[in-house]
Protein backbone atom coordinates (compact mmCIF):
# COMPACT_ATOMS: atom_id res chain seq x y z
CA UNK A 1 0.00 0.00 0.00
CA UNK A 2 2.64 2.60 0.83
CA UNK A 3 5.25 1.23 -1.71
CA UNK A 4 5.39 4.60 -3.38
CA UNK A 5 5.28 7.07 -0.34
CA UNK A 6 7.75 9.90 -0.17
CA UNK A 7 6.02 12.42 2.42
CA UNK A 8 4.36 11.37 5.77
CA UNK A 9 2.45 14.05 7.08
CA UNK A 10 1.50 14.34 10.63
CA UNK A 11 -0.72 16.03 12.98
CA UNK A 12 0.03 17.60 15.66
CA UNK A 13 -2.29 17.54 19.04
CA UNK A 14 -2.63 14.16 20.23
CA UNK A 15 -0.61 12.31 17.44
CA UNK A 16 2.79 13.80 18.40
CA UNK A 17 1.94 16.34 21.21
CA UNK A 18 -0.05 14.65 24.39
CA UNK A 19 -2.93 16.64 25.00
CA UNK A 20 -4.31 14.84 27.76
CA UNK A 21 -3.59 17.08 30.24
CA UNK A 22 -4.08 20.09 28.63
CA UNK A 23 -7.84 18.83 28.22
CA UNK A 24 -8.05 17.73 31.13
CA UNK A 25 -6.70 21.35 32.50
CA UNK A 26 -9.76 22.98 30.04
CA UNK A 27 -12.51 20.84 31.42
CA UNK A 28 -11.33 21.62 35.29
CA UNK A 29 -11.86 25.10 34.63
CA UNK A 30 -15.24 24.21 33.19
CA UNK A 31 -16.32 22.30 36.17
CA UNK A 32 -14.77 25.47 38.77
CA UNK A 33 -16.50 28.28 36.71
CA UNK A 34 -20.04 26.19 37.62
CA UNK A 35 -19.30 25.22 40.62
CA UNK A 36 -19.67 21.19 39.92
CA UNK A 37 -17.55 18.31 40.13
CA UNK A 38 -14.98 17.76 38.00
CA UNK A 39 -15.97 14.44 37.27
CA UNK A 40 -19.83 15.10 36.36
CA UNK A 41 -18.55 17.84 33.60
CA UNK A 42 -15.93 15.49 31.99
CA UNK A 43 -18.54 12.98 31.58
CA UNK A 44 -20.46 15.48 29.98
CA UNK A 45 -17.43 16.17 27.38
CA UNK A 46 -17.25 12.11 26.60
CA UNK A 47 -20.42 11.99 25.81
CA UNK A 48 -20.62 14.51 23.48
CA UNK A 49 -16.98 12.89 21.98
CA UNK A 50 -19.08 10.06 21.59
CA UNK A 51 -21.57 11.35 19.33
CA UNK A 52 -18.32 12.66 17.21
CA UNK A 53 -18.35 16.18 18.44
CA UNK A 54 -15.76 18.66 19.91
CA UNK A 55 -16.58 17.36 23.54
CA UNK A 56 -14.96 20.48 25.67
CA UNK A 57 -16.47 23.36 23.54
CA UNK A 58 -19.63 21.70 23.50
CA UNK A 59 -19.83 21.02 27.01
CA UNK A 60 -18.40 25.13 26.96
CA UNK A 61 -21.87 25.48 25.42
CA UNK A 62 -24.27 23.64 26.84
CA UNK A 63 -23.01 25.64 30.17
CA UNK A 64 -23.06 28.79 29.32
CA UNK A 65 -19.59 29.45 29.03
CA UNK A 66 -16.90 31.46 26.55
CA UNK A 67 -14.40 29.43 24.90
CA UNK A 68 -12.09 28.19 27.48
CA UNK A 69 -8.72 29.13 28.00
CA UNK A 70 -5.88 26.05 26.41
CA UNK A 71 -3.28 25.75 28.31
CA UNK A 72 -0.45 24.63 26.30
CA UNK A 73 2.03 24.71 29.35
CA UNK A 74 0.46 21.09 29.72
CA UNK A 75 1.38 19.51 26.46
CA UNK A 76 4.03 17.46 26.30
CA UNK A 77 5.80 14.75 23.85
CA UNK A 78 4.09 11.74 23.76
CA UNK A 79 7.10 9.19 25.04
CA UNK A 80 7.48 7.46 21.60
CA UNK A 81 7.55 10.43 19.40
CA UNK A 82 11.12 11.23 19.01
CA UNK A 83 11.77 7.78 18.79
CA UNK A 84 9.56 7.08 15.63
CA UNK A 85 10.49 10.17 13.84
CA UNK A 86 14.34 9.40 14.51
CA UNK A 87 13.72 5.69 12.86
CA UNK A 88 11.21 7.03 10.23
CA UNK A 89 13.97 9.77 8.80
CA UNK A 90 16.67 7.24 8.95
CA UNK A 91 18.40 6.45 6.06
CA UNK A 92 19.05 3.03 7.67
CA UNK A 93 15.61 1.95 8.36
CA UNK A 94 14.67 -0.92 6.81
CA UNK A 95 12.57 0.22 3.87
CA UNK A 96 13.12 3.55 2.74
CA UNK A 97 14.17 7.20 4.63
CA UNK A 98 10.67 9.39 4.70
CA UNK A 99 10.45 12.97 3.99
CA UNK A 100 8.26 14.23 7.00
CA UNK A 101 5.78 16.81 7.57
CA UNK A 102 3.01 18.55 9.31
CA UNK A 103 -0.40 19.39 8.77
CA UNK A 104 -1.52 20.62 11.46
CA UNK A 105 -4.52 23.51 12.78
CA UNK A 106 -2.15 25.17 15.42
CA UNK A 107 -1.53 29.12 16.93
CA UNK A 108 1.10 30.57 15.08
CA UNK A 109 4.69 29.32 16.42
CA UNK A 110 4.55 26.12 15.54
CA UNK A 111 7.73 25.57 14.56
CA UNK A 112 9.00 26.71 17.64
CA UNK A 113 7.19 24.85 20.10
CA UNK A 114 8.54 21.57 17.64
CA UNK A 115 12.29 22.46 18.15
CA UNK A 116 11.11 23.25 21.65
CA UNK A 117 10.13 19.65 22.00
CA UNK A 118 13.06 18.23 20.41
CA UNK A 119 12.00 17.16 17.20
CA UNK A 120 12.13 19.58 14.36
CA UNK A 121 15.05 18.32 13.34
CA UNK A 122 13.25 15.43 12.07
CA UNK A 123 10.44 17.49 10.06
CA UNK A 124 10.67 19.22 6.40
CA UNK A 125 7.98 20.97 6.29
CA UNK A 126 5.65 22.57 8.79
CA UNK A 127 1.97 23.71 7.14
CA UNK A 128 0.12 25.42 10.09
CA UNK A 129 -3.48 26.91 9.89
CA UNK A 130 -2.15 30.03 11.52
CA UNK A 131 0.11 30.83 9.02
CA UNK A 132 -1.66 29.69 6.18
CA UNK A 133 -5.04 31.05 7.15
CA UNK A 134 -6.86 28.24 6.53
CA UNK A 135 -7.92 25.33 8.74
CA UNK A 136 -8.58 21.46 8.86
CA UNK A 137 -10.73 19.86 7.52
CA UNK A 138 -10.22 22.94 5.08
CA UNK A 139 -8.57 20.89 1.33
CA UNK A 140 -6.32 23.73 0.54
CA UNK A 141 -4.34 23.47 3.42
CA UNK A 142 -3.77 19.98 2.44
CA UNK A 143 -2.83 21.00 -1.23
CA UNK A 144 -0.34 23.70 0.01
CA UNK A 145 1.47 20.97 1.91
CA UNK A 146 1.48 18.58 -1.47
CA UNK A 147 2.53 21.71 -3.42
CA UNK A 148 5.40 22.82 -1.11
CA UNK A 149 6.66 19.10 -0.99
CA UNK A 150 5.70 18.46 -4.57
CA UNK A 151 4.31 15.18 -3.86
CA UNK A 152 0.83 14.12 -5.41
CA UNK A 153 -1.76 12.79 -3.28
CA UNK A 154 -0.95 9.20 -3.79
CA UNK A 155 2.62 9.26 -2.64
CA UNK A 156 1.58 10.47 0.52
CA UNK A 157 0.18 9.85 4.16
CA UNK A 158 -1.95 11.75 6.56
CA UNK A 159 -1.35 10.68 10.08
CA UNK A 160 -3.62 12.21 12.57
CA UNK A 161 -6.16 11.18 15.69
CA UNK A 162 -8.92 13.18 14.22
CA UNK A 163 -11.13 11.42 11.26
CA UNK A 164 -13.19 14.95 10.55
CA UNK A 165 -9.86 16.99 10.04
CA UNK A 166 -7.23 14.87 9.07
CA UNK A 167 -9.28 11.51 7.88
CA UNK A 168 -11.66 12.41 5.74
CA UNK A 169 -10.28 15.46 3.70
CA UNK A 170 -7.53 13.51 3.06
CA UNK A 171 -9.14 10.20 1.68
CA UNK A 172 -11.15 12.85 -0.69
CA UNK A 173 -7.74 14.30 -1.62
CA UNK A 174 -6.35 10.69 -2.46
CA UNK A 175 -3.81 10.91 -0.16
CA UNK A 176 -2.98 7.04 1.68
CA UNK A 177 -4.57 7.74 5.48
CA UNK A 178 -3.66 6.27 8.85
CA UNK A 179 -5.59 6.99 11.92
CA UNK A 180 -3.89 6.99 15.31
CA UNK A 181 -6.30 6.29 18.12
CA UNK A 182 -4.95 8.83 21.03
CA UNK A 183 -6.94 10.98 22.76
CA UNK A 184 -10.62 12.09 22.59
CA UNK A 185 -10.48 11.11 19.07
CA UNK A 186 -10.35 7.58 19.53
CA UNK A 187 -13.98 7.47 20.51
CA UNK A 188 -15.09 8.43 16.95
CA UNK A 189 -17.73 6.20 15.69
CA UNK A 190 -17.69 5.50 12.01
CA UNK A 191 -20.33 5.52 9.61
CA UNK A 192 -19.10 6.00 6.38
CA UNK A 193 -16.52 4.65 4.15
CA UNK A 194 -14.97 8.71 3.99
CA UNK A 195 -14.04 8.02 7.43
CA UNK A 196 -12.24 4.94 6.65
CA UNK A 197 -8.60 5.47 7.14
CA UNK A 198 -6.44 3.30 5.39
CA UNK A 199 -4.53 1.55 8.75
CA UNK A 200 -5.61 2.21 12.19
CA UNK A 201 -2.73 2.07 14.74
CA UNK A 202 -2.91 3.12 18.58
CA UNK A 203 0.49 4.47 19.41
CA UNK A 204 3.42 5.54 17.13
CA UNK A 205 5.46 3.15 17.27
CA UNK A 206 3.07 1.03 15.90
CA UNK A 207 3.31 3.16 13.11
CA UNK A 208 6.59 2.82 12.64
CA UNK A 209 6.36 -1.20 13.07
CA UNK A 210 4.05 -0.70 9.81
CA UNK A 211 6.45 1.75 7.69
Amino acid sequence: MFENVKWLFFDVGSTLINEEKAYEHRIRDMAEAVNEPFEKIYEIAMNFYKQNKKGDLETAKLLGLPKPIWHREDEVLYEDAKTCLEKLRDEQFPRKKYKIGVIANQSLGTKERLAQHGIMQYIDLVVASAEEGVAKPDKRIFEIALERGKCKPSDAVMIGDRIDNDIIPANLLGMHTIWIKQGFGKYWNISQDIEKADLVVNSLMELCDIL
